[in-house]
């Protein structure tokens, strides 16, 4: 009769202890995530040190996100590009605050080398920055470090990879940029005011070379993906451990100064063309037409292959090539 009394009591015991292991674990995580919520609306990507980053991102229980930028921004670490990767990563966090994806299930934070070295020393990082993804439930795996050396990282590229981790889609919202409405701005001003002086000899305005130049020029830029640049607003370059890249590794994305190489690429086809066709139709020196077609071939020929070569870099498995690989 005492052991079922014992049992009995024991039973009970279990039953409470268990239920009130579990509500202090619920009140814990709902502290957890009001806090979060509330360092959220100060600051778009939260800053952590060693005991905060043990606190919010290792340490259960947890059922939110963290995508974690490791970093050296101090001047003293002179880690040039470790900047560039904070502005885009601010940018996809700020993204991430508008009405239609912002939520308490994804946090955006940053540890600093010279604030949180004992988390890089646990974590075995020797490098910055580094991007990683904490899931809610078990621990990171090699798909949560996002791959810096293959993508880059531009905020599209980055907002892709949070939607593989998490199931959450990002849209990115870059500042506006108002350089280039002053530019043209300024452009129009010097045009208006050029017209006015030469007011009363406009005869060049019939010129018809001049609005075929014109019209080239405005093709090339096309072409380009000047308009792309001006709606997705690219970086001028990437800077990575390996040095500065000029060209992006995906037929999806560009950098500005890629587009004026492209420009310059496609001006010189024009020209070796130009230049084959006007050695058909002039009359004169044999020799010297010769000389124009043979050049204008050999402009054609090197710099179509360089671009095609870029072209291959981008669209990988493109299998066709010319005369550079």
């Amino acid at each position: 009769m005492k052991s079922c009394w014992f049992c009995l009591i024991f039973l009970f015991y279990l039953i409470n202890f268990g239920n009130g292991q579990s509500k202090t674990k619920a009140q814990n995580l709902g502290e957890k995530v009001q806090q979060l919520m509330e360092m959220n609306m100060k600051r778009t990507v939260l800053k952590f040190n060693g005991p905060r980053f043990k606190e919010y991102v290792k340490s259960a229980p947890r059922n939110y996100s963290v995508i974690v930028m490791f970093t050296a921004l101090a001047p003293a670490r002179s880690c040039s590009i470790c900047r560039h990767a904070n502005d885009e990563f601010t940018i996809v966090a700020n993204s991430f605050r508008y009405p239609q994806t912002y939520s308490n299930k994804l946090f955006f934070a940053m540890v600093d080398f010279d604030e949180g070295s004992d988390v890089f020393q646990m974590l075995r990082l020797n490098a910055a920055p580094v991007f990683m993804h904490f899931p809610s439930k078990g621990k990171p795996k090699n798909a949560d470090t996002f791959d810096i050396q293959r993508v880059g990282f531009a905020a599209e590229s980055i907002a892709k990879w949070i939607a593989e981790r998490t199931d959450i889609q990002i849209r990115v919202f870059r500042p506006t940029n108002y350089s280039g409405t002053l530019a043209m701005l300024m452009l129009f001003i010097l045009v208006a005011g050029f017209l006015y002086m030469r007011r009363n000899n406009l005869d060049f305005l019939y010129n018809k070379s001049l609005w075929g130049v014109c019209a080239v020029f405005f093709c090339f830029a096309m072409v380009s993906g000047q308009m792309w640049n001006h709606i997705r607003g690219p970086p001028f370059v990437h800077h990575s451990h390996n040095g500065i890249s000029y060209f992006h590794g995906s037929s999806q994305g560009q950098f500005v100064l890629e587009s004026y190489i492209v420009i310059v690429l496609n001006a010189a086809i024009v020209i070796g063309m130009i230049m084959m066709t006007d050695a058909g139709l002039r009359k004169g020196d044999v020799r010297m037409r010769q000389i124009f077609a043979i050049v204008g071939l050999v402009i054609v020929n090197v710099f179509f292959s360089i671009i095609l070569s870029i072209f291959r870099s981008k669209a990988h498995g493109y299998p066709y090539s010319f005369l550079f690989k």
